[in-house]
């Protein structure tokens, strides 16, 4: 089995059906919920189900589009304004009362899709690449792309160092697979924690 065939096979568990159809440990923590639901922080401190939503979507869409290949994010103009957020980073580093912001005014349903586009994006990305451009190192270039963009936050700035130096396989598989089950497993156990069942 190729790389690419491996990542895309976990990708999809990662992701709403809705892009692949099959099962979908993000349906699991994140389906069956209203948008009242989504935005309680059940904890002081504690991430909201929306915020997880957008910066999952944010952080895939940065690293694959900018930083691993350079074909320009999903995120522009329109989904800002569909998404009704004033910031363009992946959210790394924000405060307490910036996560509160944000997920008082997040378009639910907006970042449900953004991230749907993320994903399919990302999708196409992989199935286009070589194995030797998954070979190659990322390197200052290629993580200036991100912050030229304004995806690296104020206090963030330690991810333009850990984000180098390392294969574009091994980014892939750190923002594809690892940082998204790592949130969805955060996700569950909000969810069970705030009382909203088990999803499906």
């Amino acid at each position: 089995m190729s790389m690419a065939r491996m990542f895309l096979d976990q990708h999809a568990f990662l992701h709403s059906g809705d892009i692949t159809n099959g099962p979908s440990f993000f349906d699991q923590a994140f389906a069956d919920l209203t948008d009242a639901q989504m935005r309680v922080r059940p904890g002081k401190g504690v991430n909201s189900l929306a915020w997880l939503l957008w910066h999952m979507a944010r952080t895939e869409d940065v690293n694959v589009n900018l930083v691993i290949v350079d074909r320009g994010q999903v995120f522009d103009d329109v989904w800002a304004r569909r998404l009704n957020v004033s910031r363009a980073d992946i959210g790394t580093g924000m405060t307490a009362d910036e996560v509160g912001d944000l997920t008082e005014s997040l378009d639910i349903a907006a970042a449900r899709a953004y991230r749907n586009s993320v994903g399919r994006r990302t999708r196409e990305v992989i199935e286009s690449l070589a194995d030797s451009v998954l070979d190659e190192i990322v390197g200052p270039a290629d993580v200036a792309r991100a912050s030229a963009a304004g995806a690296i936050g104020a206090r963030a700035g330690w991810l333009l160092d850990f984000m180098q130096n390392q294969s574009r396989a091994t980014r892939l598989m750190i923002v594809g697979i690892t940082h998204n089950a790592r949130h969805i497993g955060e996700a569950q156990t909000l969810r069970s924690f705030a009382g909203f069942g088990g999803g499906r």
